[in-house]
């Protein structure tokens, strides 16, 4: 399984519009990539124009589907302007054994 966080900083007059858009790509990628299992979008009270996303896909062949669809394509042209910047990593999921 390949892990991918990303940690935006939203610019703070785009707060309440980036937490639509990315709310509803995590709603897309949920119910549209069958390989997509998990899509957490965190928010902390202390840090409003912060966001934690952390998305689950069963290998990287997955993940590349999710960046090449609409939707995604979609949510980044919308969020790219309402962006500081964002910071991406994926990661290798080892299940405890």
């Amino acid at each position: 399984m390949l892990a991918v966080t990303v940690v935006f900083n939203i610019k703070p007059e785009a707060v309440t519009e980036f937490r639509r858009v990315v709310l509803q790509q995590a709603k897309n990628s949920l119910e549209k990539e069958e390989s997509c299992r998990r899509f957490d979008v965190c928010f902390d009270d202390a840090r409003p124009a912060m966001a934690f996303l952390y998305e689950l896909y069963d290998d990287r062949a997955a993940f590349d589907l999710h960046l090449a669809s609409d939707h995604f394509k979609n949510f980044d042209a919308e969020s790219g302007p309402l962006v500081e910047s964002r910071v991406i990593e994926t990661w290798q999921l080892q299940p405890a054994t």
